[in-house]
């Protein structure tokens, strides 16, 4: 498999496309089974489809694609064994999904589309199949930018309805929506005007499975408060989790706690501590390290062993010495890393082995000291909403800076750095999601009281800043969020951050400006589109920025 095409993240080789090996680190064989796998789940979810119509449908689709999709974001899985097992699995359940559709007598009996029928017994099968079906194997260019702008927001969704179908909290209608939108793209006909629908009609079920998420986590762990976070180290051995899944980490501290192991978080885990529900953990030590792409740094210094609960997994080179301390587990997986299995009949996941491995490690190397603050989700502004509201009146607060997003390793990000640096001193940065690592450590003071970064939490609490900004528009009397004093200044990198776009265009957001560069996936045709509805944009310089946007 010596080809391969993979445009989905900002990283994306000359914004156009990888085409022998990943800017991540993925490799063709892999890429192209990544595809094959997102075919596999196409058939499957039309066939499910069918029979939802007809209240037949299996719930088991419904996490297998939630799963699957995840399994294929940026850094998230490189192992090529476990791509071919869920392919074969997939295969099985698509044609037992046939099977019950034909003796339902549903429309989906009658279809002839080679994703039904195709079939392979062997590697190589796989291997050949797959370079027939990836993303340019749709010829016309907008059609193939509106299907992968449709199924990398997907991709968003799985990642946020997952962590929330760990926390027991499901709704039909997102799942029902995903296989509807995946399966449309099987047909040949399928319309611009069609697919632009559905890529809206994505962004408004962003907006509903992070409200699903947000009601999981908040349930479960509390409203996050307002918290400082220790970025220095314990002398105890210890485990550092990283990704997004807090149930994993909620499992991890109660089995580590009694054996005398620490925990830190890592990168998009740092939001845990502001839940109060951890506090209640002696051994969640706190936040090591920095943002995903600093890890081969980082996990030198740690010592001990290192827990990947999502993406962001960047390959160790030959010359990290970690690489026998790192464990994967849900969606995550790298050819070698030991694997720590699901959840089997709702108890928790095994965790005693990587918490031995830590019992033999030295405690972490310090790096740094000192706090972060944060905690800033909806309801901890919203209760300050009064004192927030007379800033603005009296002008000591001028303009909000949404700077959520991704954090990425190009050299063009340091203008996030330099942006927040020269923002003017009324000015207030919400954030959410690893961009803030760009810029979190600063000394940047407080207005009256209230920090100038005010952190949500992970990419998924971007949903908090579309809340914030919504109450806000309420409290000022207004009819559209646009007429805040308000503007977007987001970085991107991989398939969450497309969903936080798509649902922030739902909300009737305008004038997004996209950085460091706008998706190499999105035609010039498609592009336009955008730029004239939606008055979406790019980066400049900050000094110009700064200029045209404060």
């Amino acid at each position: 498999m010596s080809t391969m095409f993979c445009s989905q993240c900002q990283e994306t080789a000359k914004n156009t496309g990888c085409t022998v090996v990943g800017v991540c680190g993925k490799t063709s064989d892999v890429a192209n089974l990544q595809d094959l796998f997102i075919y596999t789940m196409k058939a499957i979810s039309k066939v499910n489809q069918c029979l939802r119509d007809k209240g037949k449908n299996l719930e088991e689709v419904d996490f297998y694609v939630l799963n699957g999709l995840f399994m294929t974001i940026t850094n998230a899985n490189f192992d090529k064994p476990r791509f071919i097992e869920e392919i074969y699995k997939g295969l099985a359940l698509r044609d037992k999904l046939i099977k019950l559709a034909v003796e339902d007598h549903t429309p989906c009996s009658f279809l002839k589309n080679d994703a039904l029928t195709w079939t392979a017994s062997t590697e190589a099968e796989l291997e050949k199949k797959a370079l027939e079906v990836g993303i340019l194997s749709t010829p016309n260019e907008d059609i193939r930018a509106l299907r992968q702008l449709l199924v990398l927001g997907l991709k968003g969704i799985s990642a946020y309805a997952e962590h929330a179908w760990n926390l027991n909290y499901k709704d039909p209608e997102i799942y029902a929506f995903m296989q509807k939108g995946l399966a449309s793209t099987l047909n040949p006909e399928q319309s611009a005007d069609e697919l632009l629908g559905l890529v809206m009609e994505c962004g408004k079920f962003g907006v509903q499975t992070m409200a699903l998420l947000d009601k999981a986590n908040t349930t479960t762990y509390g409203n996050p408060q307002i918290t400082q976070v220790d970025i220095g180290v314990r002398n105890r051995p210890a485990i550092l989790i990283s990704g997004h899944d807090l149930k994993d980490l909620d499992e991890l501290l109660a089995q580590a706690e009694p054996e005398g192991v620490d925990v830190y978080t890592h990168s998009e885990m740092l939001p845990a501590h502001y839940y109060p529900y951890f506090k209640k953990y002696s051994n969640l030590a706190g936040n090591y390290g920095s943002a995903w792409h600093n890890q081969l740094k980082d996990f030198e210094t740690f010592n001990g062993p290192i827990l990947f609960t999502t993406n962001c997994l960047v390959p160790p080179r030959s010359n990290n010495t970690y690489q026998d301390r790192v464990w994967t587990t849900g969606a995550v997986g790298f050819n070698g890393f030991p694997h720590i299995p699901e959840r089997v009949n709702g108890k928790p996941k095994d965790f005693s082995k990587i918490i031995a491995l830590a019992k033999t490690c030295k405690a972490p190397e310090q790096i740094e000291t000192g706090h972060i603050v944060g905690g800033f989700a909806h309801h901890q502004v919203i209760s300050l909403a009064d004192k927030v509201v007379e800033a603005v009146k009296s002008g000591a607060i001028k303009k909000f800076v949404v700077m959520a997003g991704c954090d990425g390793r190009m050299k063009s990000r340091e203008y996030y750095t330099e942006f927040a640096e020269k923002l003017p001193k009324d000015t207030i940065i919400l954030t959410a999601g690893c961009a803030k690592y760009r810029y979190n450590k600063l000394p940047l003071g407080d207005i009256g009281g209230i920090p100038r970064v005010l952190d949500a939490g992970q990419c998924n609490d971007s949903y908090s800043l579309a809340v914030i900004a919504l109450k806000l528009k309420e409290v000022f009397g207004l009819d559209d969020v646009n007429k805040l004093p308000i503007v977007f200044n987001i970085a991107w990198y991989e398939q969450k951050a497309v969903l936080v776009l798509l649902a922030l265009l739902s909300l009737g957001v305008k004038n997004i400006h996209l950085g460091p560069t706008l998706p190499g996936f999105v035609s010039p045709g498609i592009l336009k589109v955008l730029v004239d509805t939606f008055g979406i944009g790019t980066i400049s310089t900050v000094d110009e920025d700064i200029k045209m946007m404060i």
